[in-house]
């Protein structure tokens, strides 16, 4: 059973592109789209929202994460929250739309809980921490370099695995110069198969990241 994920945009197009989109990161994860009015027109619905919001409900107790577009959309989404018979169920992400969803998406798809998720969407934006721990000490220190095997190389689904799995870690990441928990960065880096991909991390997680990523990278992404 995995958390389940809820779109809501002001066009019914973009929140079925987006759920199309995660779905190929999360095959296991139920991601419902809550876009557009009643009558097809740009906006948003707080019945669609409720609906898709019972039917993640419906399907287990794992608890629902909802991301949104614009302003108003988050309006709709928190209305719709407080109609349901547990509201606590449900959780928020603030964040990038499409980076965040296939982010959560990737964390649900690997088993993690509401919160896990969420901090996974959120943090696909969220500034570089400082390297350095409090009294001065320096952070833990890892670095690695292995070469893309898979034959599509860096394209979304790899970036959204390294985003996703990095979420979760106390460690700041860094792969040929782009941030390890960006999915956006990692796709601008254009790297093909044979690129080597030099990874730096630092902090308490550094050795776990460097590990998580050798196993992904050498591994094809599970990829041919």
């Amino acid at each position: 059973m995995t958390v389940k994920l809820v779109v809501v945009s002001h066009s019914e197009k973009i929140a079925d592109g987006a759920v199309e989109l995660a779905a190929q990161m999360a095959p296991d994860v139920l991601i419902l789209a809550a876009g557009g009015t009643d009558d097809g027109r740009i906006g948003t619905s707080l019945e669609r929202v409720m609906a898709a919001l019972e039917q993640a409900g419906d399907a287990n107790a794992d608890g629902t994460v909802v991301l949104t577009d614009l302003g108003s959309a988050v309006m709709t989404a928190e209305s719709a929250v407080e109609f349901l018979a547990d509201p606590a169920s449900v959780l928020l992400a603030d964040a990038p739309l499409i980076e965040g969803l296939v982010a959560a998406a990737v964390a649900a798809q690997t088993g993690a809980d509401a919160a896990a998720v969420k901090e996974a969407a959120e943090a696909v934006y969220r500034p570089p921490a400082a390297p350095a721990h409090p009294h001065g000490h320096l952070a833990a220190e890892a670095t690695g370099d292995f070469e893309l095997v898979n034959q599509a190389g860096m394209h979304a689904r790899p970036a959204a695995k390294i985003a996703g799995g990095l979420s979760g870690m106390d460690a700041e990441v860094t792969i040929n110069g782009a941030d390890g928990a960006s999915m956006t960065e990692l796709m601008m880096l254009g790297a093909v198969k044979g690129t080597v991909l030099h990874v730096e991390a630092s902090g308490p997680d550094a050795a776990k990241a460097v590990d998580y990523l050798r196993g992904l990278i050498t591994g094809g992404f599970g990829e041919p």
